[in-house]
């Protein structure tokens, strides 16, 4: 069969799609550029694009310049329709996003090949890129009303404009609060049995966990005191958005009713105060 006549725009986009996901999936690549400029048409004109060629498979449906302006515009209206439903569930989250978006390209991609498929072949819709170069010569050269102009260069400043704006939006990074999220649990890792009694001398367990939301690498170290004496310490390193979670073992080195078991943080090398503190009461016997 003729490379024209297969579906090549979108098989195009399917590949596009499917790039788009390894790129968002894999961290090795989705701290790149490349994921942001694969990203941008899968928002400004792909979600558009795809269900206008469900829509409408055949040729004569709709002409090449209402294909273009009606992928752009509904990519506008479907985006943040998507965005809206994600809200409910996920958040607004721009991982979220990009593969629900993926999602729902691949979808209509297939919709529209089968609709298409079924129609006669020189009744469906193709995308003629063997003529592309002479169809925008010939554009070029064919001379335009003033308000014809006028229209095609809003049309592309505004396309420019929204291309510029999202990628400004994706690459720069939002800092909001800067904080530590600091918490205990019980040696099982839940909040619910947290021990009232120690036995003196004897191995204790609790689980300590932190979350840095600091938009940096901190250095972390947590100390636990009886009485404002330290049993135990530990230290470590956390990435922005990670998590540290786990067991700490102290032993309790003396006795007493309603004593105060502190576990504190603190933050880089500052300790003249902890950053966050957490206590139990707890009675220590034999």
């Amino acid at each position: 069969m003729p490379l024209r006549k297969h579906p090549l725009d979108l098989i195009i986009l399917l590949i596009w799609t499917v790039l788009t996901i390894i790129f968002v999936l894999t961290p090795a690549l989705s701290e790149t550029n490349v994921r942001t400029l694969l990203g941008i048409p899968l928002v400004l004109f792909i979600p558009g694009y795809v269900l206008i060629a469900a829509m409408f498979p055949k040729k004569d449906d709709i002409d090449a310049t209402g294909r273009i302006a009606l992928s752009l515009g509904l990519s506008l209206a479907v985006v943040p329709l998507l965005g809206l439903l994600l809200n409910f569930t996920f958040g607004i989250r721009i991982l979220p996003i990009l593969l629900t978006l993926c999602i729902y390209t691949i979808v209509f991609i297939f919709i529209a090949a089968f609709r298409r498929g079924k129609l006669p072949e020189n009744e469906r819709f193709i995308v003629p890129f063997h003529r592309i170069y002479d169809i925008i010569n010939s554009e070029i050269n064919t001379s335009k009303s003033r308000n014809d102009m006028i229209l095609t260069g809003v049309l592309i400043f505004s396309m420019a404009l929204a291309a510029g704006m999202i990628f400004f939006v994706v690459t720069t990074p939002r800092i909001g609060e800067r904080f530590t999220e600091f918490y205990i649990l019980d040696a099982s890792g839940k909040a619910e049995r947290y021990p009232a009694t120690l036995k003196y001398n004897y191995p204790s367990e609790l689980r300590a966990g932190v979350i840095n939301h600091e938009y940096a690498i901190v250095n972390y170290t947590i100390r636990v005191a009886l009485d404002s004496e330290v049993l135990m310490d530990t230290w470590f390193t956390l990435d922005h958005n990670s998590t540290w979670e786990k067991n700490l073992t102290f032993v309790p080195d003396k006795e007493g009713i309603d004593m105060k078991l502190e576990f504190w943080l603190f933050k880089e090398d500052n300790f003249s105060a902890p950053y966050r503190a957490l206590h139990l009461w707890v009675n220590v016997t034999k």
